[in-house]
C-alpha cells in the first residue's frame, strides 16, 4: 500500500551535511519483518516506522531500526520523527511539547524554543574498566597523558568514552584503527579553545551506513551531557560539533533545566513523498 515517506538530515542548518534519517509515516499494518527489510534497504544509520501510541500520554509511537537491528531509544530518529511528524501535520496534545513513545517509554520534545530538544533520558555511568581503557588507547595510538577522563555510559546502548585534553586530539584519532565487532562503539570528546562556535568537539567510532563512524549521535551527546552534568560543568548551554571528520555540519545543542537535560538540533526536510510498502 502507499504510505506517506519523509528523508530528512537531522542535527545541522546545511542540507545533507547532517545524519540522514528516513521515516516512514504511516506504517500501520507492517509486520517487523517489513520494517527491518525496508531499514535494511534504505542502508541509513536509522530508519523509523511511525505508528498510533499505546501509551495514551504519548502522542505517537516510533519503532527505530538500523540496517540490522531494531533500538530502543536513538537521538537523531527522535527529533527526525519528531519533525516529519510535524510536518505531516501532527499536532500535540500540549502546545509546545511532543510527547513521542519509542522502546524506551515516553521521550518529551519541546518544540517551543528556538531549536527543537528533546529530553535526554537517564544515563548509567560507571567507571571504565582498566582493561577497556588500555585496549582502546593501544588500538587509536592515544597517548596516556592527553586522557583527561573515561567512563561506561549507558542510556540504551553502552559505550566506553573517553575525554582528550582538546578538540584538536579528537579530530587527530585514526577511526580506521579500530573495526567492528573486535570493538564495541567508542564515544571520545575533547573541549575547543574557548570563544569558538562550538565548546566540544565529538566522534563516536562505529561504523554506520558503510562509514567508519556515526556522522552525528544524538544518544551519545545526551549521555556525554548527563555526565558532564554529573560533574558540574553543566551550567550554562553548550554546542557540540559531530561529523567534522568525515565532511558533516553537526550541531548538537545541549542545556540543563533543573534536573533535566535537553538536546536539540535543527531537521531538514529534502524529500516528501509516498512508497509502496
Amino acid at each position: 500500500m502507499k504510505r506517506r515517506f519523509i528523508q530528512c538530515d537531522v542535527f545541522t542548518s546545511v542540507s545533507t551535511r547532517g545524519n540522514g534519517l528516513a521515516v516512514v509515516l504511516d506504517s500501520d499494518g507492517l509486520s517487523d519483518e517489513a520494517m527491518q527489510a525496508f531499514a535494511t534497504w534504505t542502508n541509513l544509520a536509522e530508519t523509523t516506522f511511525l505508528l498510533p501510541p499505546d501509551d495514551t500520554d504519548a502522542d505517537y509511537k516510533v519503532r527505530i531500526f538500523t540496517p540490522a537491528y531494531e533500538m530502543p531509544f536513538a537521538g537523531h530518529p527522535t527529533l527526525g520523527s519528531c519533525a516529519a511528524w510535524l510536518r505531516a501535520g501532527g499536532k500535540p496534545a500540549t502546545a509546545g511539547i511532543v510527547r513521542q513513545q519509542c522502546g524506551v517509554g515516553i521521550v518529551e520534545i519541546d518544540v517551543g524554543g528556538a531549536v527543537p530538544a528533546f529530553t535526554a533520558p537517564p544515563t548509567t555511568i560507571e567507571p571504565m574498566p582498566a582493561e577497556t581503557l588500555e585496549t582502546i588507547a593501544a588500538a587509536l595510538a592515544v597517548d596516556p597523558g592527553r586522557i583527561l577522563r573515561t567512563a561506561m555510559l549507558n542510556n540504551g546502548s553502552p559505550r566506553p568514552v573517553l575525554e582528550l585534553a582538546s578538540a584538536e586530539d579528537v579530530l587527530a584519532l585514526d577511526s580506521a584503527k579500530v573495526r567492528w565487532p573486535a570493538f564495541q562503539p567508542i564515544g571520545v570528546i575533547g573541549a575547543h579553545p574557548p570563544g569558538g562556535e562550538c565548546d566540544y568537539e565529538v566522534r563516536l567510532l562505529a561504523p554506520s551506513s558503510g562509514m567508519s563512524e556515526d556522522p552525528i549521535t544524538g544518544s551519545l551527546n545526551a549521555a556525554l551531557a548527563h555526565w558532564l552534568q554529573g560533574q558540574g560543568r553543566l551550567s550554562a548551554p553548550i554546542v557540540l560539533a559531530q561529523g567534522t571528520k568525515i565532511g558533516r555540519v553537526g550541531r548538537v545543542y545541549v542545556s540543563a533545566v533543573g534536573n533535566k537535560v535537553l538536546v536539540g538540533g535543527n531537521t531538514q526536510i529534502l524529500i516528501e513523498g509516498t512508497l509502496e510498502l
